[in-house]
C-alpha cells in the first residue's frame, strides 16, 4: 500500500523525515516538499563531479575519490555524458514496516538528467546519496535546494524479521556524499558485499 501525504506529514512531524516542508513548493523551482502519495527531496549545495581523468578506473570495491572533484554551490554544472555525486537537504529515518521507493524529476528527466537510488529500506536512516547522470550531449545544470527525487513510501503486509538498522548495515546514519563501501571478509577472493547490500549508495 502506498502511504498517503496524511500519513507522511504525521510521521514526518515524529522525525522520519527532517527538515520537512509541509506543502509543494513549486513557483520559479523545481518542486519540493510534501505532495499527495509522496515526499520530494532537495538536492544539497555539494556535489562529487566525476574528473575525466585519463586512465582511471571506477571501482565499487577499490574506489579512488581523486576520480571526483568537490563542488559547492547554488548550481552544478555536469559535463555532457558523465555524472556527479550529490545528497539530499533531508535525513530519513525509514520505520521498519516501510519501503522507500525513490524517482527522479519529470523536469530533469526531459533535459536528459537522470538520478539514482537503492530503495531506502527499512530501519535505514540518514542523508540519501544520489548518482546524478547527464545523459545529454551537452553540459547540464542541477539546482541546489531545489527538488530532485520523489521518495514514495510503501507499507509492507507485516514488519520485516531484520531491518537495515538490524544487521547495521554499511550505509546505516549516512551523513553527507558517501562512496561505494565494500567490507572485507570471508567471501570470494576475500571480499564480500556489506550485510544486506540496501541503503542508498
Amino acid at each position: 500500500m502506498v502511504q498517503s501525504d496524511h500519513w507522511i506529514r504525521e510521521m514526518a512531524l515524529q522525525g522520519m523525515i527532517e527538515p520537512f516542508v509541509p506543502e509543494q513548493v513549486s513557483e520559479g523551482v523545481i518542486s519540493y516538499g510534501l505532495s499527495s502519495y509522496g515526499y520530494d527531496i532537495r538536492v544539497a549545495d555539494e556535489f562529487k563531479i566525476l574528473s575525466g581523468r585519463s586512465g582511471a578506473t571506477l571501482d565499487p570495491k577499490e574506489f579512488d575519490p581523486s576520480t571526483l572533484v568537490d563542488f559547492k554551490g547554488p548550481s552544478c554544472t555536469i559535463p555532457a555524458h558523465s555524472f556527479a555525486l550529490a545528497r539530499s537537504v533531508e535525513y530519513l529515518r525509514i520505520p521498519r514496516e516501510i519501503l522507500g521507493l525513490v524517482v527522479g524529476k519529470s523536469s530533469y528527466a526531459r533535459c536528459g538528467i537522470f538520478c539514482h537510488v537503492t530503495p531506502l529500506e527499512p530501519g535505514w536512516c540518514g542523508h540519501i546519496t544520489i548518482g546524478i547522470y547527464n545523459l545529454a550531449p551537452l553540459p547540464a545544470r542541477v539546482y541546489a535546494h531545489e527538488g530532485i527525487a520523489q521518495v514514495i513510501f510503501l507499507q509492507a503486509s507485516e514488519p520485516c524479521q531484520v531491518s537495515y538498522e538490524d544487521r547495521q548495515g554499511k550505509y546505516q546514519d549516512q551523513r553527507g556524499i558517501v562512496l561505494p563501501k565494500v567490507e572485507r571478509g570471508s567471501g570470494p577472493r576475500g571480499s564480500r558485499v556489506g550485510r544486506g547490500g540496501g541503503g542508498p549508495v
